[in-house]
């Protein structure tokens, strides 16, 4: 970052403060706030004195010193626990407003940009947890989402777009970071020995989701910011400034139909090329992890082995992505002497300790025993939800709580259900709409009184060339969840089965059992 972006960042975060304290002296109301706050990412709670800070940590890459960079923040400002997001950033909630802008201060001149993490802007890229270290991929895509990154972060204070603009890059087929499902999306491919990315384009979640269009042939990494200016030029020629609710991306393709939508594209990408001529090409290599391994023969599902020879990652998730403080300080003194040791954090609100030789693996391991989800169920994904968010409807990650209480209570401890996907509103920050089971929380009126209940999603899928919308099956008490989800779990026990295949040859039983809870 050149030292006049900088400034010209700082002196924002002092201007912001003044909005700050306007809105809590009663001077501007939420909506007034929020449209200067989105920028600077920062979010008032619900309770209006309270706020939140979301950290941009690049696609969620965390060196040992960014890690001890957080906990000093955490200490300061007596933070008992950070979120980890579904966009691989870092929250700290329950701050006031004048420790919201020091932190943004803190972290800019530590060089984490938080500017633009949220309002009409380009959101943190995201990338596959695992690149660079996973076993079967096409090529590391890490740099290549810095280098994207870094053309947003260069232009972040005259962005005018619509909306958010969101920019994914995967690995392999899996699709972790969801490019069949964004704005923007690129997936490392070989093509021969010859790296290149397949595009896809349009896709979005929330109210009105759409699974994204794959653009034909294959491109050269070196050319992937020309694509990201070109969808960036096409959103602001098409998109919708008028209506806040159709500013997306997905409905400029809805209004088109997807072949003109992909001309479109290609249309502004042949400009964008004219424009910026050579500039905007990128020349990077992978990185090499030159760490000695030591191989182990441990098995966990928690433990993944790397391509590089004897060298391991190992998945943390705490529930609902809710991180202790204390914890932060446990893994700091295991790991701040380690080699080549970093975090990557993940879309399901965890994160992976990578580049552990079997040895630091096991050490790893077994101090995150108590720290982290053992089961799917316990792994699956919440959003901050009701009452910190407010936007969010309903409290999810008191649902889930309530879940694994409920479970615990029951005495049902097999890893049987899937990974469910919690949000609180319909704005699908944990995908709800592409897992096996997800729910989207709503108030519903039922016999003259509003109810807490959360939609029903079933039968999504993701990955490339799998990925599918789930069906919106209907609504269930937020009280009667648990126990819906223990009868689906014995029924999967009793016949030995996945959720998924399960339900793919049971519908008539499905329906029976759920057609009971709806509302």
């Amino acid at each position: 970052m050149n030292l006049e972006l900088k400034e010209t960042l700082l002196n924002e975060i002092e201007e912001f403060r003044e909005i700050g304290h306007k809105f809590l002296n009663g001077e501007l109301n939420k909506a007034q706030f929020k449209k200067a706050s989105g920028k600077m990412c920062v979010y008032a709670h619900r309770d209006g004195k309270s706020f939140m800070v979301r950290l941009r940590t690049v696609s969620g890459v965390i060196s040992v010193n960014t890690l001890e960079f957080i906990y000093g923040l955490a200490k300061k400002y007596n933070l008992k626990k950070i979120h980890f997001t579904t966009r691989q950033a870092v929250q700290p909630h329950g701050i006031g407003i004048d420790a919201a802008c020091d932190i943004l201060k803190e972290a800019l001149e530590f060089g984490i940009c938080s500017r633009g993490a949220g309002g009409d802007n380009p959101r943190n890229v995201a990338i596959s947890p695992l690149s660079g270290v996973k076993t079967g991929e096409a090529f590391d895509i890490v740099p290549y989402a810095f280098a994207i990154n870094d053309n947003f972060e260069r232009q972040i204070t005259t962005y005018h777009l619509p909306r958010k603009l969101k920019v994914a890059v995967a690995n392999e087929i899996n699709d972790e970071s969801h490019v069949t499902a964004v704005d923007l999306g690129f997936l490392a491919v070989k093509e021969g020995e010859e790296d290149k990315f397949k595009v896809f384009i349009g896709g979005g979640l929330g109210r009105n989701p759409k699974v994204g269009v794959e653009v034909e042939g294959l491109i050269k990494p070196e050319d992937v910011v020309y694509h990201v200016e070109a969808m960036t030029s096409l959103f602001m020629a098409e998109g919708d400034y008028s209506n806040h609710g159709k500013a997306r991306i997905r409905y400029i393709a809805e209004r088109m139909g997807n072949e003109e939508f992909k001309n479109c594209y290609n249309k502004h990408l042949e400009e964008t090329f004219k424009k910026f001529g050579n500039t905007l090409k990128i020349n990077l290599r992978e990185k090499n992890i030159l760490k000695a391994g030591i191989k182990t023969s441990i098995k966990s599902f928690r433990l993944t082995e790397q391509k590089q020879d004897g060298l391991y990652s190992v998945y943390v998730k705490p529930i609902g992505g809710q991180f202790k403080t204390s914890n932060i300080e446990k893994i700091l003194k295991v790991i701040k002497n380690m080699q080549d040791v970093e975090l990557r954090l993940t879309m399901t609100e965890g994160f992976y300790v990578i580049n552990l030789d079997g040895n630091e693996a096991k050490r790893v391991l077994d101090l995150t025993d108590s720290m982290s989800a053992k089961t799917r169920i316990e792994d699956s994904v919440s959003c901050i939800g009701v009452p910190t968010c407010q936007m969010g409807a309903m409290e999810s990650q008191s649902l889930l709580n309530e879940i694994l209480t409920y479970f615990k209570k029951e005495g049902m401890t097999e890893d049987i259900l899937p990974r469910l996907a919690i949000s609180g509103c319909q704005n699908s920050c944990t995908v709800h709409e592409l897992m096996p089971i997800g729910f989207a929380g709503k108030i519903k009126r039922i016999d003259g009184d509003m109810q807490n209940t959360f939609e029903l999603h079933v039968g999504g899928k993701l990955g490339i060339g799998k990925t599918k919308l789930g069906t919106h099956v209907g609504e269930i008490l937020q009280a009667r969840i648990p126990e819906y989800l223990m009868k689906i779990a014995k029924e999967l026990k009793k016949e030995n089965m996945e959720f998924e295949p399960w339900f793919s040859a049971n519908q008539e039983k499905f329906q029976i059992i759920t057609s009971s809870y709806l509302v």
